[in-house]
């Protein structure tokens, strides 16, 4: 069981570093949407943030969690709009 929840808190740690990298804005930063992307951002961030923190501190489960929020976060965020991503990536569902 360890060893299960070691490889997903891996893969969705890179999975929401990925997404991060790729997840670019689309309305313009000065207007209500782009408030709303910049918030959407500060949130995915932060759980990633979170993540690697409760990671460092031995607590995997916290760890996967906060990874999954953080995902989620951005992912509602493409599905809204808010961010354009690469057509041939595999990491949201557009």
């Amino acid at each position: 069981m360890a060893a299960d929840l070691e490889e997903k808190t891996d893969r969705y740690e890179r999975m929401l570093a990925d997404a991060l990298a790729v997840a670019e804005p689309r309305p313009p930063a000065d207007t209500p949407l782009g408030e709303a992307a910049a918030d959407v951002l500060e949130m995915a961030e932060s759980y990633l943030e979170d993540g690697r923190h409760f990671r460092d501190d031995g607590d995997p489960v916290n760890a996967l969690a906060s990874y999954s929020y953080g995902y989620g976060w951005l992912d509602a965020g493409v599905r809204m709009g808010l961010f354009a991503v690469p057509d041939d990536t595999e990491l949201f569902t557009t």
